[in-house]
C-alpha cells in the first residue's frame, strides 16, 4: 500500500490502529507548512523546532486518546494547535509575537522546485526575497491572517475563531494585506523604473 496515495483520514486511522507509518507520512506531508507557520510567528529556528515538536506531541496524545474528531481537516487542526502553542509561549514570555524572516530559512521552499534555467531561478529567488520583505512590512494582524490562510490552509472561520475576531474582520484583514502588498509592489516597480 502506497501511503502517499492515502487520505489524511486513512493515515490517521492507520496510526490509531497501531501503524506508526501513518503518522510518519502525515508529518512528511505537512512538516514544511506547519514549521513555516510557526517560524513566521516566532522568527527563531530553535524555538520553532521546539514548538513544532510540542505540536506533534500534542497531536500524538490527542490521537492516542481518541479525541480527534473526524472533520477531515488535519492540516488546519494541527496549525491551530501550533498557533495556540505559539500564543502560550508569548504569554509566558510576556511579550507580543514579532513576525520576521531570517535569511537562513526560505519560506518559499513550500512552493517546490522545478526544472528552470539559472536566470529563471535567480528571478524567482529575487522575487521571493522581495515578497518576504514586503510581507514583513504588513501590520501584524494582516500578516497573521495571510500566514494562517496561505501556510495553514485555514478557512476564514477557523482564522476568526483562533484570532477571536469576526469572519468579516478576518476577511477584511486579508483584503487589506493583499491590497497593501499590491500597492507596495507597484511602488517598488515605479522606483525601479525611475
Amino acid at each position: 500500500m502506497d501511503l502517499q496515495l492515502q487520505s489524511d483520514q486513512d493515515l490517521i486511522h492507520l496510526y490509531i490502529g497501531g501503524d506508526e507509518q501513518g503518522l510518519v507520512e502525515l508529518i512528511r506531508r505537512y512538516q514544511t507548512k506547519i514549521y513555516t507557520s510557526i517560524y513566521l510567528l516566532v522568527k527563531d529556528d530553535y524555538l520553532a523546532e521546539d514548538i513544532f515538536q510540542d505540536t506533534f506531541i500534542k497531536v500524538i496524545n490527542t490521537l492516542r486518546a481518541g479525541k480527534y474528531n473526524e472533520e477531515g481537516k488535519f492540516l488546519p487542526w494541527v496549525t491551530r494547535i501550533a498557533h495556540n502553542l505559539v500564543i502560550d509561549h508569548f504569554r509566558r514570555e510576556k511579550r507580543a509575537p514579532m513576525v520576521s524572516n531570517g535569511d537562513d530559512f526560505d519560506i518559499f521552499e513550500v512552493l517546490g522546485n522545478y526544472d528552470e534555467s539559472t536566470e529563471d531561478r535567480m528571478v524567482r529567488e529575487q522575487t521571493h526575497r522581495d515578497l518576504k520583505t514586503l510581507i514583513q512590512k504588513l501590520p501584524s494582524e494582516q500578516k497573521e491572517v495571510l500566514i494562517m490562510r496561505h501556510f495553514g490552509d485555514m478557512s476564514f472561520k477557523e482564522i476568526a475563531d483562533i484570532t477571536e475576531v469576526s469572519i468579516n474582520t478576518a476577511l477584511g484583514r486579508m483584503r487589506y494585506a493583499l491590497n497593501n502588498l499590491r500597492k507596495m509592489m507597484q511602488t517598488k516597480e515605479l522606483s525601479l523604473k525611475n
